[in-house]
């Protein structure tokens, strides 16, 4: 089997923060302090009206050549924790905001950085959890006629499906759920029309701003970052990586973590691919973005109650009783966005021959991470179908070797890891906070 050649270093230098000790304390919610520009308003839907920001501070840098602030959640470092180098920064994966990596004190994978010394700092995108955005007032009044049009069309296209549905159906109340729910909806959806970027747009404006900002808030002394990625935000880090080392530019990160990432999906066997069929359909009816927030909010009852028609879709999130069920169910009520098109489609290139494209379809990511000269923790679960093993192997063969760490999690008699359960399983914070710790301490100090 090809696991059994992988690469993995063991001999990571012991912490020298007690275990009971990396998990600060429970901190108040903390409302927004908005630090960038005035005027703004916040992204609605991405994050639902009774949750508050749960980092020590919230952040906002403005987003080059587009009306959108990125948000940053901050969590200051433990006094009791050793004093680090660099900050720490997390990259959420696609439509997702910084609740993937805090969602309870017992699996917050933020507070446990930040107890462990690091000064650590969540990047929500534009478009995701309280990033913000400027609109001016007649562009508003054309967004809010058509958001209006197109819920009248899906509240009548509810009806229409309950009709056909047989009564044991019925009663999940589709269309009533739809209907209640419109004032909330409207809110989300007019924002829509302005979910216009694609994974190029992250990687040139959103991330350079959010780097810049927290090295010149940290004033560490080389100016590096130590940065983790989960799903599309290691893709993130990786085409960082890839583009810095071909033009021989430093990428300013002083190490990377990727947990459930790729840059080429094309030979696993990823559910992703049965998306793809979607692609086509969406590109000829002008999709300009899918509100995965509103789809799987409207699809609650359905996953989480009686029968659990939809509970299947929970195994892409988790292995089997990885995740306690509520936690879950805050991710999918709280941390999800809607997407835009066109992020979608350069995506897709990903599950192509070749992997992850540019904008221009010319330019192969991967074929450029081995000019790299930044150390790299790539970290995979045995039981992700999202990103399977195989998948983040086929770009972890690509990195120089004495660059590339590289650890399957899970074991034939469990526990097994999904595409969610290196952030907030049962058994991250025993089993994978303390190793991702050991290899950010080392590079801390290199």
């Amino acid at each position: 089997m090809v696991m059994d050649a992988l690469r993995f270093q063991s001999s990571f230098t012991s912490s020298s923060v007690a275990a009971s000790s990396l998990l600060s304390q429970p901190r108040p919610p903390f409302s927004s302090l908005q630090l960038g520009r005035v005027g703004s308003s916040p992204a609605i839907g991405s994050v639902s009206a009774n949750e508050t920001c749960t980092a020590d501070e919230l952040h906002y840098v403005p987003v080059p050549n587009s009306d959108w602030r990125a948000a940053l959640w901050r969590y200051l470092p433990s006094s009791k924790a050793p004093k680090r180098r660099h900050p720490l920064l997390l990259l959420s994966g696609i439509a997702s905001n910084a609740f993937t990596y805090d969602l309870s004190p017992e699996c917050s994978f933020a507070r446990f950085m930040s107890g462990s010394g690091f000064d650590t700092w969540i990047l929500e995108l534009r478009g995701a959890g309280f990033s913000s955005l400027c609109v001016d007032t007649e562009s508003r009044k054309e967004e809010q006629r058509i958001v209006s049009d197109l819920l009248e069309n899906l509240i009548n296209v509810s009806e229409k499906m309950e009709n056909v549905l047989d009564e044991g159906f019925k009663i999940l109340g589709l269309q009533d759920r739809l209907s209640k729910r419109v004032g909330d909806f409207k809110d989300r959806f007019e924002l829509i029309p302005r979910y216009n970027w694609d994974f190029d747009n992250y990687l040139e404006e959103d991330i350079p701003s959010a780097i810049e900002y927290v090295r010149a808030q940290t004033k560490s002394k080389d100016g590096k970052l130590l940065a983790i990625g989960h799903s599309m935000g290691g893709m993130l880090l990786y085409a960082m990586l890839s583009r810095c080392g071909l033009k021989g530019m430093d990428s300013g990160l002083a190490s990377v973590t990727t947990i459930a990432s790729t840059l080429d999906y094309s030979s696993s066997g990823t559910f992703l691919k049965y998306l793809l069929p979607v692609k086509e359909p969406a590109q000829a009816l002008n999709v300009l973005a899918l509100p995965i927030d509103t789809m799987l909010e409207m699809a609650h009852p359905l996953i989480f109650r009686p029968p659990y028609v939809l509970s299947w879709l929970t195994t892409n999130i988790s292995a089997p009783q990885m995740m306690d069920p509520e936690v879950i169910e805050k991710l999918v009520l709280n941390s999800l966005c809607p997407v835009p098109a066109k992020l979608l489609y350069q995506l897709a290139t990903s599950v192509d021959k070749g992997g992850l494209r540019d904008r221009t379809g010319s330019f192969y990511y991967k074929d450029h991470i081995s000019t790299t000269n930044v150390p790299i923790l790539a970290l995979a679960g045995d039981w992700d179908l999202v990103c399977p093993p195989d998948a983040v192997y086929e770009t972890v063969k690509l990195i120089p070797e004495h660059l590339a760490t590289f650890k399957v999690f899970g074991s034939p008699g469990g526990p097994h890891y999904g595409h969610q359960d290196m952030i907030s399983g049962r058994t991250a914070r025993s089993e994978i906070y303390p190793l991702v710790i050991q290899f950010l301490q080392r590079h801390d100090q290199s």
